[in-house]
This record gives structure tokens, C-alpha cells and sequence, in this order.
């Protein structure tokens, strides 16, 4: 039998996540279908009986909106939050702001795998010339913590991100477990991949298969030495969980785009990486895409046109492809 359970789970989807975009240390609130899903998370964990005593977020909103929503459908709104940056996103640097499809595109799948899910692998470091440096150092909740401004992260691996979380893990949370209370953190998808290697021992090499989706609880039941009675939980439907898993997997890959004539392509398409914005129509679909040095498929089904992009298109040959 568990001597502690803890609760941990990545904050509700935000409005970058729904852009796949890297959000990291841009303070973004929840998009519709974020708080949705943190509501979602409430009404389960209070279906299975759970009631908390603690809740720790980091200072970023989309982890604290997710804390709020949560202890609401709960019916548990009294219950105390403590925040800190220790418990923020990873630190992306550079990448801060762009958009993982487009970066895969142009530097291609492996890397970007590298750079989001590997352990000690450290991006870029953000410039002062950064569209987002500003509103990321001058923002006054980095100013009262425990750290000084010069001493913030400029980018960080997923190890620095254990490194700066291991201290308030051992001194703020650990400590409370073992007085008995019952703890929900809400976190973000990088802080709780570190927390769960920390506690399960996962290896540096098997940590980069390691994907949380959004606003799913995942139950930590630990020992007395706060060691594992088993791998961690995920709570609710596995079928949906599963296919959570995978978007979020996904996020990092070449997609295909629907989009309808005469209209600009929402998202993002091929074209569109490499800097060119077009209207979609059969034309200028085939003239624009003349122009790319990669395999494009497209073809129109009624009022539609359907766009392939194949990363290895030219290693199956000239041969005619299939349309997925």
C-alpha cells in the first residue's frame, strides 16, 4: 500500500500549444479547449474521490488558470496554492515562439526531437534582441523570487531543468508529502518530465519517449523513501489518453493542410515555411510550389486542395505517390 500518493499533471492546453508554437517563459493563458480540459481534470479527480490539501503551480498563468479550474469543479477552491519559477516550462531559448512544424521543416524532424525531448541537449540561448526578451526579463514576478534576474536561465536542457527544480522538490514539496498532505502540482509538460525521471529513475536515454499531454493527472503512489510502488498513472479514458499522446508527439512533425480556395492558409503549409504567404487556389498553388526544392503533392478534391509534403519523396523515386 502507497505510504504517499501525489497527483502531477501539464497545465491545460494554452493558446501557443493550440498554435504549435513554443510557449515556454511567454506567459500565455488557456485556450477554450484548455479550459475544457482543465474542467475535464476536475470533474474526474473528483469522481475518483480525490481531495487535496496543497497545490503547488509554477508562476507562469496557464499553470495556475489550470490549479484554479481544477479546485473549482472540486468544489475545492479554498485550498492554498504556492508558486514558483522553479517549477516553470523549460527555458527554450532561441526557439521561444516559433512553431515546431516549421522548425522540422527547415532543420528537420531528428533535430527538433533532439531539442524538445532529449535530456541534456541545451537550445540556443535567447538574445537581447529577442522579440520576447523583453516581456520575458522584465516582468516583475521574476523579480521577487529566489534567483537573481542575472542568474535566469538564457536556455535550458531538460537536465538544468531538474537541476533548478531538484532544491525546491527536496525543501517546499517533499516535505509536505511526508506531513501527510495530499498534493496536486500543476505543472508544464518539461518540469513534470524531469520530476517523474527524478522519481521513477528513468535513464537520459529513455526520457526522450517520454510525452504528457495536456490537462491528463498522472498519480505518483510512493513509499516511504518516496521511491515507486510502480510507473506512474495516467488517470482516465486510455484510448483518448493515448491519442493525446500522440498529438503531442506529432507536434514536431511534418503535417499535410487542408485548406479551402481563395482563402490564406491558416495554419501553416510548405510554402508558407519557406516565407512565402499565397492564396490557395489551384494556380497559385502549382506556381508557388514550383519554386520549393522539396517534393510537394497536391491535388483538388471538389472545392478543396490537399497538400502533401513528403521529407523523403526523393528517395522513393519519380514513380506517382500516394495521396494519404
Amino acid at each position: 500500500m502507497a505510504k504517499y500518493r501525489l497527483v502531477l499533471l501539464r497545465h491545460g492546453e494554452g493558446a501557443w500549444t493550440k498554435e504549435n508554437r513554443f510557449c515556454s517563459w511567454v506567459d500565455q493563458k488557456l485556450s477554450s479547449d484548455g479550459i475544457k480540459e482543465a474542467q475535464n481534470c476536475g470533474k474526474h479527480l473528483k469522481a475518483l474521490g480525490f481531495e487535496f490539501d496543497l497545490v503547488f503551480t509554477s508562476v507562469l498563468s496557464r499553470s495556475i488558470q489550470t490549479a484554479w479550474l481544477i479546485l473549482e469543479e472540486m468544489g475545492q477552491e479554498w485550498v492554498p496554492i504556492q508558486s514558483s519559477w522553479r517549477l516553470n516550462e523549460r527555458h527554450y531559448g532561441a526557439l521561444i515562439g516559433l512553431n515546431r512544424a516549421e522548425m522540422a521543416l527547415n532543420h528537420g524532424e531528428e533535430q527538433v526531437k533532439i531539442w524538445r525531448r532529449s535530456y541534456d541537449v541545451t537550445p540556443p540561448p535567447i538574445s537581447e534582441s529577442h522579440p520576447y526578451y523583453a516581456e520575458i526579463y522584465n516582468d516583475r514576478r521574476y523579480k521577487c523570487g529566489d534567483v537573481s534576474q542575472e542568474n535566469l536561465p538564457k536556455a535550458e536542457s531538460l537536465k538544468d531543468v531538474l537541476d533548478r527544480l531538484l532544491p525546491y522538490w527536496n525543501e517546499k514539496i517533499v516535505p509536505e508529502l511526508k506531513s501527510g498532505k495530499m498534493i496536486l502540482i500543476s505543472a508544464h509538460g518539461n518540469s513534470s518530465r524531469a520530476l517523474l525521471k527524478h522519481v521513477e529513475g528513468i535513464s537520459d536515454e529513455d526520457i526522450i519517449n517520454v510525452t504528457l499531454p495536456t490537462g491528463v493527472p498522472i498519480l505518483l503512489e510512493l513509499d516511504e523513501n518516496l521511491h515507486p510502488l510502480g510507473p506512474h498513472q495516467f488517470l482516465g479514458d486510455q484510448e483518448a489518453i493515448q491519442a493525446a499522446i500522440k498529438k503531442v508527439e506529432d507536434q514536431g512533425k511534418i503535417h499535410s493542410r487542408f485548406t479551402r480556395l481563395g482563402e490564406f492558409c491558416k495554419f501553416w503549409m510548405a510554402a508558407e515555411a519557406w516565407g512565402t504567404e499565397l492564396v490557395v487556389d489551384r494556380v497559385s498553388v502549382i506556381k508557388e510550389m514550383k519554386k520549393l526544392q522539396e517534393w510537394v503533392i497536391f491535388q483538388e478534391r471538389g472545392k478543396e486542395i490537399l497538400i502533401i509534403y513528403e521529407e523523403s519523396a526523393q528517395s522513393k523515386g519519380d514513380g506517382e505517390q500516394d495521396i494519404h
